[in-house]
């Protein structure tokens, strides 16, 4: 065997590799790399060199797999220590606060309770007759204690058994303080001492509101409902035999009907038990003469009852 092949064995490479063409070598190529390649020991360091660098290569992908193994080792020693430590910091953490709608719910006063309606009238209706005069006197419940002179509570006997209840005061009403004054008084009056009643002395007078609503309209609904607690009252402490009520609105706001007053004329009601009459008020009576005799129709009426009244009584 020759040096070369000797030489070659060594190496390790079995077959030798002769270049028989030179390739084609690019012009930036140096004289000396021509001359190596066309030298045989220049080659063979070539193919050492080219061994090496393989070798080399393979040495440095088997040291990079071997680290990448080792930090995947330690990562995945590392990442239980990690989750328990998540997971104690999740467990130490306060509780997340509540969206701002919830806080607004928690913290939302509860719901008023609705007041008891039925209050004022219960106040009202455990007055005496001092008590209920002085209540109404300074009454400020609605509108028309800002527009009158002074209250008309009522008067008259407060153990009469007779009652009358018109609609409002008036000018000279609100003025006097007095029901049923001026000229529809005084024709009053006359009427009730036609059936043997005398104001002041065995009947009791009142209206169903205690101020004067303004230029004399017809009361507002709400003012109706704020005063008749008060003739409530008076009906009560009274406790009369009999009601005779004077004029449409006074008969319609007491019974609660919108009947006209022609229709509720000559036939016995009730309020509360307690027998009513209807007849025309005395102001209509002074603008229509001619409803005077079904007036004193009413009257006759209104005393044919009382006396059934008294008779069970």
């Amino acid at each position: 065997m020759s040096r070369r092949a000797r030489f070659l064995e060594v190496l390790g490479i079995a077959d030798e590799w002769v270049l028989r063409r030179a390739p084609a070598l690019p012009e930036a190529v140096e004289p000396s790399a021509m001359a190596g390649l066309a030298d045989p020991s220049a080659e063979v360091t070539a193919v050492h060199e080219d061994a090496a660098s393989r070798e080399a290569a393979q040495a440095a992908v088997t040291l990079a797999a071997v680290a990448d193994a080792r930090v995947n080792e330690a990562q995945a020693e590392a990442a239980p220590s990690a989750w328990s430590a998540q997971a104690d910091m999740d467990a130490a953490a306060p509780a997340p606060a509540p969206a701002p709608a919830e806080v607004a719910v928690a913290r939302m006063p509860p719901e008023p309770v609705a007041a008891d309606t039925s209050t004022r009238e219960a106040v009202i209706a455990r007055l005496d007759w001092a008590a209920l005069e002085q209540r109404v006197c300074g009454c400020t419940d609605c509108q028309l204690c800002d527009g009158r002179t002074q209250t008309v509570f009522g008067v008259g006997d407060r153990q009469a058994e007779w009652m009358l209840v018109g609609e409002a005061p008036g000018e000279n009403e609100d003025k006097q303080g007095e029901p049923f004054v001026g000229q529809a008084g005084k024709l009053l009056d006359n009427m009730l001492a036609a059936v043997g009643l005398a104001r002041g002395r065995n009947v009791f007078i009142a209206n169903v509101l205690k101020c004067r609503p303004p230029g004399n309209r017809n009361p507002e609904p709400e003012e109706v409902a704020q005063c008749e607690p008060y003739l409530r009252r008076q009906i009560a402490l009274i406790q009369p035999k009999l009601i005779v009520v004077l004029g449409r609105f006074a008969a319609q706001s007491l019974l609660r009907t919108t009947t006209p007053i022609g229709k509720l004329r000559g036939t016995v009601h009730s309020y509360e038990g307690i027998p009513v009459v209807v007849t025309y008020h005395p102001a209509y009576l002074l603008r229509t003469l001619s409803d005077k005799a079904r007036a004193w129709e009413d009257l006759c009426l209104a005393r044919e009852v009382h006396a059934r009244a008294g008779a069970k009584a």
